[in-house]
């Protein structure tokens, strides 16, 4: 399963990066990011390996990250496993003019593991793209508030 989701952002291109690429940002646009615990690797460049903890009340999701590629504000892709799932998303930035950036996200579901994943996949498939959507909706609202710290 493959969909793809964008947003224009009205922040500069330089700004929507240094905001995206920061770690410490994910919790306000990531609904129930916890935190990120790095693995391996030198963080931020391709082949660097990381754990993401999200929790939903009290449902917890945990997925390894692989950093494929980085070249932003170009493309960045991460390779996202799950044990439910894996995934590569692909995020891509570039400017519509000096006070905004266009952010687009490619999304790859590669293997879906278990009966109901493979189901949801078949007869759910907008929810993936709905949550990726909501999240891109998040980071723009994050971003244009400017009421952050770094």
């Amino acid at each position: 399963m493959k969909f793809s989701c964008q947003i224009i952002i009205n922040q500069p291109l330089e700004r929507i990066v240094e905001l995206w690429q920061n770690p410490d940002n994910n919790k306000y646009w990531q609904d129930g990011f916890e935190r990120i615990e790095h693995l391996s690797g030198t963080p931020g460049e391709i082949n660097a390996k990381s754990m993401l903890y999200f929790k939903n009340g009290q449902r917890e999701m945990v997925l390894q990250e692989t950093i494929l590629k980085n070249d932003l504000p170009n493309e960045f892709i991460g390779l996202y496993e799950h044990s439910h799932m894996i995934n590569t998303m692909s995020s891509r930035f570039s400017s519509v003019n000096d006070q905004s950036t266009l952010y687009e996200a490619e999304i790859e579901y590669t293997k879906f593991i278990g009966i109901i994943p493979k189901l949801m996949s078949i007869l759910l498939p907008w929810v993936f793209k709905r949550q990726v959507q909501k999240w891109l909706k998040q980071f723009k609202e994050f971003a244009e508030a400017g009421s952050f710290n770094n």
